[in-house]
Formats: C-alpha cells, structure tokens, sequence
C-alpha cells in the first residue's frame, strides 16, 4: 500500500489530541453528507417538476409535425396522403387546419384559435382525455371543444341551443371591401365539450371538424395547415425525416417535441443551470471548510511531519498524506451523503410523504444522470480544496 494513503488513512481515523481540529474535521464530513444530499435533492426535484411540466406540453403535442416551409397552408395530395398511409414508420397521422378567428357567443367576444382536426387525431395525441366536461366532438358536425379558459371567459354553456357560438373568418382574396359582412366567413357551431391541460393551452385552441374548418377559412379539401404523426418507436429520428421528405419533398418543415416547445424547453434547460450552478455554490463553501481542517492538521501534525521529512519521506509524499486525506474524507461524505439522498427520493416516489395538495404528491424523479453530476462535482471539488490545502506543506512548515 502506498505509504502516503496509508498514513492519511491512520490520520483520517484516528482522532487528534486538540478536540477544536477533531470539531473542525467533523463540521466538514457533516457538511460533505449535507451538501452531496442538497445537490442531487435539488436535481431531482427539478427533474420532477420538469418532467411534470413536459407532461402537460406533451398532452397537446404529437411526436412529430409537418408544417410548410413558406406561408401558411399547403397541399397534400391524394398521391402522398396514400404513401403515408402505408409507411410502416406511421402509426397515425392526422390532418389539421389552424388560425386565429374572432368568436361571439351571447354578446361576448374573444380572439382564438380555431383547429379543425380529421377523426384520427385522438390517435396521435391524447387530447381528448383532457376533457373536463361533456364529450369529443363528432366527424362532421359542427360541434366543438373549447378550453375551460375561453369557456370561462364567454360563459359557455354546453348543448346551449338558445345561444350559439358563433365564429368569424376573414375571406381570403384581395381588392377593396364595400360590405364588411362579406369581409367574413361564418359559421354558427355547438360546443360539446370543455377541455382544461393548463391556463395557457385553456385559452387557446377551439376544435372542430377538419371540413368545417376548412370551409370556413375558404380552403381546398387538401390544403391543411400542418400533419400530426404519430411514429413507431424503434423509428430514429433521422430515419423521420428522411421518409417524410421523400414522400413530402423539401418544401416542408418536420418539428419534433423539443422543437414544438423551444421556448419552453430553454427555459427549463435554463433554470436547471441555474439550480445546479446555485447548489455547487454551496458545496463550495462547504469545501472551504475540508481546505481549513486539512490546514489545522497539518498544523497539529507539525512534529510528526518533521519526523517523516527525517526518515525519508520527500515534501511532496507528505502533501500527498493531506491530499489523499482530504480525499478520503470527501468520498466518506459523498457516500453517506448520496446514499441518504437516494433514500429520501426513492421514499418520495413510492410513498408520497410529501404533498404538494392532498392529491398530489411533490414530484420527483430519481435519474442516474444526477447521481454522476453529483458524483463528479463533489470529487472535482473535493480534489481541488484537498490539492490547495496540501500545497500549504512547504519547507517553512517542516523546519
């Protein structure tokens, strides 16, 4: 074994005459466990919240979109809708119509966005199991959901046939307008459902059949405004895209999850940064007093060193005794410290002891990307303090 560990080990175990060095090293191993269980609690937590926040996006989101490249509707023709139907790569697609019309409903208005869907879009998305009250629509019917946000707002009511909802859109085509009621297209629709996934998608989106949508915004049966698919999942991504446009050609644009929520998914990247960089400020501190008790060693241990140097040992085997003490003491802690964090979050996912509402349990996911950022910011750290406290073993001090 080599003589400066085992040394270190001796030193690590053993306790030293002055209680105030043995107080010191004790603060630190506690602040070693404590901060290794602060840091990955905080990366689970957010895990948690990540991954509960991502579920509500990913309700309203297919595994991949296809929109145009340039304006804002295109064409699929019966040629390519054929070639879709029979890709193995699709489990569904499903064609879709969107844009912002002006609602009215018993003297109330309201700006939102219409979504003209086809009957196999509750195969691509689960949307329709975000129903709060009533039913899905039915194929070919001028019946739609809406979000409880715009219901909310219009004090909808549902199967209200003394008051219909009524929606305006713009005709397409240019010249001047002498009638401003031939301006808009219109057409009087029956709420059938209320959906609620979260405030921001509530006030949204209204769904309806894909025809009538496309009557309404004065649109060729086959010019929709994007394609929702839903892919096998032993399908890459690269190998999605490549089918696509191989049946769709390059005027398209193909948007997985990630893409369909950027702004999202950089503001959680973001805050993820932000909690780690904010926990490792911590762990920091925590070190400095690893750095200050391998310092007070040294000091205590200042005759015995001497006595090293005389028997042999060079200056630089006897910083390595500190820096490999510090290192045992940093990975004393980070083992009881993720050990009781890993406890505590498997407890958590099990059990549910800590509520955020009496039916919902705080979330947290337990994911060994955690543990190995946890594992390899404490060691780093770790080696840094222990490297600077040793290096305070100079010739002055073995004099």
């Amino acid at each position: 074994m080599n003589l400066s560990v085992y040394i270190a080990k001796r030193y690590a175990i053993s306790f030293s005459k002055n209680k105030a060095i043995n107080i010191i090293t004790g603060i630190a191993s506690v602040g070693i466990i404590a901060s290794t269980m602060a840091l990955f609690v905080f990366l689970s937590v957010f895990s948690g919240l990540k991954e509960f926040t991502l579920d509500f996006a990913n309700a309203t989101d297919p595994d991949y979109k296809v929109i145009t490249a340039s304006g804002k509707f295109f064409t699929l023709t019966q040629k390519q809708e054929a070639q879709l139907r029979k890709s193995a790569m699709l489990t569904a697609f499903s064609k879709v119509v969107s844009e912002r019309v002006y609602f009215v409903y018993d003297a109330k208005e309201i700006v939102a966005e219409i979504k003209g869907v086809d009957s196999k879009f509750a195969a691509v998305t689960d949307f329709n199991q975000h129903l709060y009250v009533g039913d899905w629509l039915a194929p070919r019917s001028e019946e739609v959901v809406v979000g409880a946000e715009i219901s909310r707002k219009l004090a909808l009511g549902l199967f209200d046939y003394n008051h219909q909802l009524e929606v305006y859109a713009p005709k397409p085509g240019k010249g001047n307008i002498e009638n401003p009621e031939d301006a808009f297209n219109k057409a009087l629709l029956f709420p059938s459902g209320v959906y609620s996934v979260n405030e921001e998608m509530d006030g949204k989106f209204v769904f309806c059949d894909l025809q009538l949508a496309q009557q309404l915004l004065g649109l060729q049966p086959q010019q929709l405004t994007a394609l929702e698919l839903k892919v096998a999942p032993q399908h890459s991504e690269d190998e999605v895209r490549q089918t696509l446009h191989g049946i769709l050609g390059n005027g398209i644009q193909i948007k997985n999850r990630a893409q369909l929520n950027d702004a999202l998914y950089k503001m959680l990247q973001s805050e993820n940064v932000f909690i780690y960089l904010f926990s490792t400020l911590v762990v920091i501190l925590t070190l400095f007093c690893l750095a200050g008790a391998i310092v007070m060693i040294i000091i205590d241990k200042r005759d015995n060193l001497k006595t090293l140097l005389h028997i042999g040992l060079t200056p630089k085997a006897i910083r390595g005794i500190f820096f490999a003490q510090g290192l045992l003491i940093t990975f004393f802690g980070l083992g009881i410290g993720m050990a009781l964090a890993i406890l505590l979050i498997v407890l958590q996912q099990q059990f549910s002891f800590l509520m955020i509402t009496a039916s919902m349990p705080y979330p947290v996911v337990f994911e060994w990307d955690n543990v190995w950022i946890v594992v390899a910011t404490i060691v780093l750290l770790g080696m840094l303090s222990s490297w600077i406290a040793s290096g305070t073993v100079t010739k002055n001090v073995l004099k």
